[in-house]
């Protein structure tokens, strides 16, 4: 077996306590690290970068899915590739394409000038190929990879303790998510939207020496279990006896495809809503700063969501969550229907955060409780496939609903009739163990 100890000077066999903890902090701090590629992280850059292209929102918006389409195409790859060579490796590559990718981003207006020049073919076409192919990179390695191998890393480190665990990383992960686009927001209005990109990128090579150093694929790799059990113990018993499903077996679950339709959902309706934030509340006369502050009450909400239900996921069955997820869903398209009126701010308000709360604990806890551990990196990376191609056709399909049929709101027609869908095909669903 090869050193999985190689390029580091620390040991976790050699920690004064169990070295899962240091994974957690690590581990999320990878989730956050995935900021730039996440919709979050590039919505605040959408204005001053397209109108610097010389796109327009419809061309921007399509880029956008191109590319998250592209790279959705190599997700479910990389889930295969993180089962193969851990999480140490896969997410260290990831930081280090999602740095460069960014990098290259800060000067796309003058690589699109420059191949204009060059080919002596001034078209809004080259900037849309350039963009479409650096939102493949930036997708692919920050919301997909990055974000899935820090994710299953601390869930593999972890077991009659995941949902304690999970909740603690998920309280750091929306903290830094909703607070995200006001620092980003600061650092362009002090330094322009390209010098930010540059630091963003100076800042992910930099964290990407620290998974070398800090990220481990699994506590047997160094004569440990899960949670510091020691053996012999009777929950070391159970983790033996636990199922372990390949993707071929967990894809004939109806399971597998309810949770994972209904994680999808929420990746298409927030961030089609997060890209098109500004746009969709002014068009109801609300003022850029209220559109922008909204994220502050669904990051409160989303973080007492998933702290409590982190908790009981221990004693709780998941189903109970699949259903106050798709309720939730309910809630916040309506909220995006009836927006003109103050009561459906506070239903998006809401339904995001209770949908995001419970996002972040069925995407990190139900899929190793209801499929094992062995292959948690095939079956995650599907679902993220799943999540990939959600968030990619959503933003063009906002824009069109706006700019061609005048408003936003044919989007909620659109979300509530998918949502009845999962409502009634997840009343067979059940724990595959």
């Amino acid at each position: 077996m090869s050193n999985p100890n190689k390029f580091s000077f620390i040991n976790p066999k050699k920690f004064p306590f169990f070295y899962g903890y240091v994974i957690l902090f690590i581990g999320s701090i990878g989730v956050l690290a995935s900021a730039p590629g996440q919709t979050i992280g590039i919505s605040v850059f959408t204005d001053p970068v397209k109108d610097a292209l010389g796109l327009t929102r419809n061309q921007f918006s399509n880029a956008y899915m191109i590319g998250t389409l592209l790279s959705a195409l190599l997700v479910a790859k990389a889930g295969v590739w993180f089962d193969t060579y851990g999480a140490r490796y896969v997410a260290f590559f990831a930081a280090l394409l999602l740095g460069l990718s960014v990098l290259i981003c800060s000067v796309s207006v003058e690589i699109s000038e420059y191949i204009k020049s060059l080919l002596n073919f001034d078209s809004w076409l080259i900037p849309f190929l350039l963009i479409t192919v650096l939102f493949f990179f930036v997708r692919f390695s920050g919301q997909g990879v990055l974000t899935m191998a820090s994710r299953n890393m601390i869930m593999i480190w972890f077991k009659k303790n995941r949902g304690k665990i999970n909740a603690i990383s998920s309280i750091t992960v929306s903290l830094g998510f909703s607070s995200a686009p006001f620092f980003i927001n600061k650092l362009i209005d002090n330094n322009g939207w390209q010098v930010s990109w540059q630091i963003i990128a100076i800042c992910l090579f930099i964290f990407s020496l620290l998974i070398l150093q800090l990220y481990r694929n699994k506590p047997e790799n160094f004569n440990m279990l899960p949670d510091g059990d020691t053996k012999g113990s009777d929950d070391v018993k159970v983790e033996n006896v636990e199922t372990d499903f390949t993707l071929k077996e967990a894809k004939k679950t109806r399971a597998f495809w309810m949770f994972g339709f209904a994680l999808a959902f929420s990746s298409f309706f927030s961030t089609g809503f997060t890209f098109h934030v500004v746009s969709i509340f002014t068009s109801h006369d609300y003022p850029k700063n209220q559109a922008i502050a909204i994220f502050i009450p669904i990051s409160i909400i989303a973080i007492s969501v998933s702290t409590l239900c982190n908790i009981l996921s221990d004693y709780v069955q998941h189903k109970v969550y699949l259903y106050l997820m798709l309720l939730s869903g309910v809630l916040a398209s309506l909220g995006l229907l009836l927006l003109s009126n103050t009561f459906g701010v506070y239903l998006i308000i809401i339904g995001l955060g209770a949908y995001s709360g419970l996002f972040a604990v069925v995407n990190a806890v139900t899929w190793p409780r209801f499929y094992g551990r062995k292959y948690l990196g095939s079956i995650t990376g599907k679902i993220m496939s799943f999540l990939v191609v959600a968030s990619a056709i959503a933003p063009s399909l906002f824009s069109y609903s706006f700019t061609s049929l005048g408003s936003y709101i044919y989007i909620s027609y659109i979300a509530l009739a998918f949502l009845l869908f999962l409502i009634i095909g997840s009343v067979r669903v059940k724990n595959p163990q």
